[in-house]
């Protein structure tokens, strides 16, 4: 696997950087937020939103991320559960989702705070993983911090049909018994369902699957705003 960075695009400093935007983007959500909680579809409300405030397509993609209703906040955040209340207990990671989220704040990308409040990126696996330079920073951070706060065991879950996963599985598997972390790693075709349909408290901030997890950590935000410094962090309120 190729190491790199996952930082910034070139254009995302103008995209994203000044306040004047932040604000048109703050405002465009608190329209996309109306229309979600009165039943309207998600992607043509982004859409149209979107268009009215002249976004280009990379913001659109960053105001999508930070989007929900009414109804999907209040489920994400009624079965979210407490960093003390993960001692003892196993939790089920979808994977590339909060391991690229940690790489990207790490590397300086822009990483955005939802309505919902879980963080969201802009980077994405398009079928292969790479590999950047702070992967095993961010998997080292979750390892220790979920051992911190003495989770009984932790199972990760990769998509199988991305390039490059099962040498992510091996990397893991020797951090962990490097370190000592209660972990299994699997490799699955359709790792999005068992994560929703699990019976263990899931890490994640993907939309579908938090709006059917039964029990939610949201370790990303525990992590950003807990653990690192000089975050480029976008709020949507």
């Amino acid at each position: 696997m190729t190491t790199r960075n996952r930082g910034k695009e070139a254009s995302d400093d103008r995209l994203f950087g000044d306040l004047i935007i932040q604000e048109k983007l703050k405002e465009s959500l608190k329209d996309i937020y109306y229309l979600l909680s009165r039943g309207f579809a998600e992607k043509s409300t982004v859409q149209l939103v979107g268009n009215r405030y002249k976004l280009n397509a990379r913001q659109q993609k960053a105001i999508h991320g930070m989007s929900a209703g009414t109804q999907q906040i209040i489920w994400r955040t009624d079965h979210s559960l407490s960093p003390e209340q993960l001692k003892d207990k196993t939790l089920i990671i979808d994977g590339f989702n909060i391991l690229i989220l940690l790489e990207s704040a790490l590397s300086g990308a822009y990483v955005f705070k939802g309505l919902d409040g879980y963080y969201r990126d802009l980077s994405g696996v398009h079928g292969t993983y790479k590999r950047v330079k702070k992967t095993e920073e961010a998997v080292l951070l979750i390892g220790q911090t979920l051992n911190r706060l003495q989770v009984a065991s932790v199972h990760w879950y990769f998509d199988a049909p991305v390039s490059n996963s099962g040498k992510l599985k091996t990397i893991l598997r020797e951090l962990a018994e490097q370190n000592n972390f209660s972990w299994d790693i699997y490799l699955d075709n359709n790792p999005d369902k068992v994560l929703a349909t699990s019976d263990h408290v899931v890490v994640s901030s993907d939309a579908w699957i938090l709006d059917r997890a039964q029990k939610n950590f949201n370790l990303g935000k525990y992590l950003i705003e807990g653990c690192l410094n000089d975050i480029n962090t976008i709020f949507a309120e």
